[in-house]
């Protein structure tokens, strides 16, 4: 036996023919991708050129005139078949029976599945079965005619695996077409409608923002002026009640700021949550109330039942609809009128009742124009209540709701 040494392996070629092997590859992606680019006509025109090439190169002198002939009139066509299919597909048809008739084979028969494949990929059910009976009828005849004595089983059984099969993946493709379709028209119609229901989640955001401050606003600078006017008409007979006025008002724009900072800064993603105070409710009534009266409207408040259960969100709501309804009061009624405010809770509903002694005459802002009644009835009807307000029998005027708390939007306290 012979013993071969075994000397140390060269690597120096391996990272030569890996550089051969990603320059390799790199021009196959080229080649691929700028033949993705291609226009489709081209592709279909590389089939009729293959079948004329091969007739030219194989068949004798004396048959190449016919040959040629029939070879163009089945493959030429397939040009245009992306176009008009089913045209496409009849002069194809017609051209194979003209061949079966002068009694020539030719490997441009392939051109008739090609065109049934076509047919069935952009046409309808109909369509489809009409091109398929078409071919087959053609491969019997072709079977009869070409087939060797008593081997007529064996070539009609393969010709028809390849109509059935041209057939199906022709409505394979046509079916995934339209699952695609319709894949692309759910997700733009999804677009649009997540659109439409951002452009409708604005709308009523705006519409809330311009409440909460309609209703901020309207009710700080209603008491401002009540007590701006009762500061100017006391500077002199009562300097104390003059500068406790004073005080009063500078307090007040001081709360009109912090609702307004509160309301906003949920708005704000950046806005630290120190900063975030709760939002009013049923229990900064009391305080209401006092303010109320120290601009000169009397208001009495009773609240029944335990407001502990009840949502922020409707407690909110409470607050906004008493503190609209008492600048109304304080806005539209003489001197010396009084105010009242009952608060009920139960387990699932807030009553709430706001009523004064003034004038029952209508009120500026209960028209359609104004914004106080709408968006006290709007926030009423959030939570399934129906305001009423208006004259009262006995006199004065009275705002009624009753709110229901098994709303979706109710949010815990």
């Amino acid at each position: 036996m012979t013993e071969v040494a075994a000397g140390p392996v060269d690597h120096r070629g391996a990272p030569a023919l890996a550089r051969c092997a990603d320059l390799v590859s790199a021009r196959v992606a080229l080649l691929v991708g700028a033949a993705g680019r291609l226009p489709p006509v081209l592709w279909d025109s590389l089939l009729p050129a293959l079948l004329l090439l091969n007739v030219v190169t194989t068949y004798p002198a004396q048959e190449l005139p016919l040959a040629v002939s029939l070879t163009a009139a089945l493959s030429l066509p397939l040009v245009w078949r992306r176009r008009a299919p089913l045209a496409v597909f009849g002069v194809v048809a017609a051209a194979a029976l003209v061949q079966w008739l002068v009694d020539v084979q030719l490997p441009a028969d392939i051109a008739l599945l090609v065109a049934l494949y076509t047919a069935a990929a952009n046409s309808g059910r109909r369509g489809t079965l009409v091109a398929a009976a078409i071919v087959e009828a053609g491969a019997v005849l072709a079977c009869l005619r070409w087939s060797a004595e008593g081997a007529f089983l064996t070539p009609f059984v393969a010709v028809t695996a390849m109509v059935v099969a041209a057939a199906v993946l022709g409505v394979n493709v046509r079916t995934t077409r339209a699952y695609l379709a319709a894949v692309e028209e759910r997700a733009v119609r999804l677009e649009q409608e997540q659109q439409q229901q951002a452009r409708v989640a604005v709308a009523e955001e705006r519409t809330r923002i311009t409440r909460e401050m309609h209703d901020i606003v309207t009710h700080n600078l209603s008491v401002m002026v009540a007590l701006t006017d009762a500061a100017v008409y006391a500077q002199h007979r009562s300097p104390d009640k003059a500068t406790a006025a004073m005080l009063q008002i500078s307090e007040t724009g001081r709360q009109a700021l912090t609702d307004m900072r509160r309301s906003l800064g949920i708005l704000r993603a950046d806005e630290p949550d120190a900063d975030r105070h709760p939002l009013p409710g049923i229990a900064q009534l009391e305080a209401l109330a006092d303010q109320m009266c120290a601009a000169g409207l009397p208001t009495r408040l009773d609240v029944h039942g335990d407001h502990a259960h009840v949502p922020a969100t409707a407690q909110l709501t409470v607050y906004r609809l008493v503190q609209e309804a008492l600048t109304n009061t304080l806005k539209h009624t003489p001197a010396g009128t009084r105010a009242e405010v009952r608060i009920r809770c139960s387990t699932g509903t807030v009553t709430v009742d706001v009523t004064d002694s003034g004038p029952g005459t209508p009120r500026p802002g209960t028209a359609p124009p104004g914004h106080g009644i709408s968006g006290m009835r709007e926030r009423s009807a959030a939570y399934g209540g129906a305001l009423q307000a208006g004259p009262l029998p006995g006199g004065g005027w009275g705002v009624h709701t009753r709110l229901l708390l098994g709303g979706s939007g109710a949010v815990p306290a």
